[in-house]
């Protein structure tokens, strides 16, 4: 497994002829998965809008106006019968999502830690992403049962300056090493047509891919531009760039699970193929991503049917863990108020937004 990749060698790849391309990542996903099995997920979003961050790309965020209906944090019963109805539907992992910063020690995470048990009992792979995380908040989602943590870098170092102010770089890395040190899977990817150059996009892939161990699942996202936000006006991916982004990261972390994520609404089925030709064995199903739409799952069982794929079963890659009930858990509420970082330069579309929003509102 190579871990010392470098932009230009990824970008020599990502620039390779396209039939040239296909043919090199197909070859590489044949030879460490089953090109006939794609993992399902269903995202769920168990506190939805009032983020405190600046993500240019986000409907979630409170500074912007995108009319986006918040709701408190979901119930565990509530959860409970989403992941049912998941699990029926053929999904194989629940990643449930909440609009917050940071985990914040309290009543709100012990209500996500007792989510995350019921799912696992369910036998379904629980996956989280609620921001940055410290080392005993970590421990104690483990401990719960979690399968995986997500938590993306976005872009590459340098033009996630140019997306968010709010919170540095160096904090997604150091929520991905906390995660690291415990039994719980790292989930972490990016987004592609959020302006960012050719070279952007290697960088970001070179973040990842020189993680040791590599993260063992990587999303890669198609900008889904909603109105409000400082992106609203992006042109959508051309379905060739995720192709090409797609057997890129098939090809330099070829153990991952790819997953195919936001912006599959736009692409057709024959795009979806040749996404899944070159190394894509993993995608979200269900009508909706967090906020933004998605194919309903009735649409891509059909799409599997007509490829002849299946759904993965669940703890193919990595065994079931242990659920630690609550009333015996080893690590504790510490209380923590750890200090992240807030860059605070300004973006200058992300400032013109929230001015916006503010008229609207």
């Amino acid at each position: 497994m190579k871990h010392n990749w470098t932009k230009e060698e990824i970008l020599e790849i990502y620039n390779k002829p396209m039939m040239e391309l296909l043919y090199e990542a197909a070859s590489v996903h044949r030879q460490h998965h089953n090109p006939n099995q794609v993992q399902v997920s269903t995202l769920l979003s168990i506190k939805t809008g009032g983020c405190p961050e600046d993500c240019g790309y986000c409907p979630q965020a409170a500074r912007y106006h995108t009319d986006i209906e918040g709701n408190d944090l979901m119930s565990v019963q509530q959860v409970k019968a989403q992941a049912l109805r998941a699990k029926s539907g053929g999904s194989s992992r629940v990643c449930m999502g909440a609009a917050w910063r940071n985990v914040k020690d309290g009543p709100e995470f012990d209500q996500v830690l007792e989510m995350v048990r019921t799912i696992n009992k369910l036998d379904m792979e629980v996956c989280c992403t609620l921001g940055m995380i410290t080392e005993n908040q970590a421990k104690r989602l483990a401990e719960a049962g979690l399968y995986a943590y997500n938590h993306n870098l976005d872009s590459s170092e340098e033009y996630y300056e140019e997306v968010i102010s709010t919170r540095g770089y160096q904090d997604r890395l150091d929520t991905i090493d906390n995660v690291r040190k415990t039994n719980v899977t790292v989930c972490s990817g990016g987004i592609i047509g959020m302006g960012e150059s050719i070279e952007d996009r290697a960088g970001m892939l070179v973040a990842l891919a020189t993680l040791s161990p590599q993260p063992e699942s990587v999303p890669i996202n198609a900008l889904v531009a909603v109105e409000g936000t400082p992106l609203e006006e992006q042109e959508p991916v051309p379905i060739w760039e995720m192709i090409r982004m797609v057997a890129t990261t098939r090809i330099v972390m070829p153990q991952t699970q790819v997953r195919l994520s936001a912006g599959r609404t736009s692409m057709s089925r024959e795009g979806q193929a040749m996404c899944f030709f070159a190394g894509a064995n993993s995608i979200f199903a269900g009508d909706k991503l967090l906020t933004t739409p998605n194919p309903d799952v009735n649409e891509d069982m059909k799409m599997f049917e007509m490829l002849g794929l299946q759904p993965m079963k669940p703890f193919v890659k990595k065994a079931q863990p242990e659920t630690v009930e609550a009333q015996y858990s080893q690590y504790k509420d510490l209380g923590e108020k750890p200090k992240w970082s807030r860059p605070g330069h300004k973006i200058d579309r992300n400032e013109q937004a929230k001015a916006a929003a503010k008229v609207a509102k």
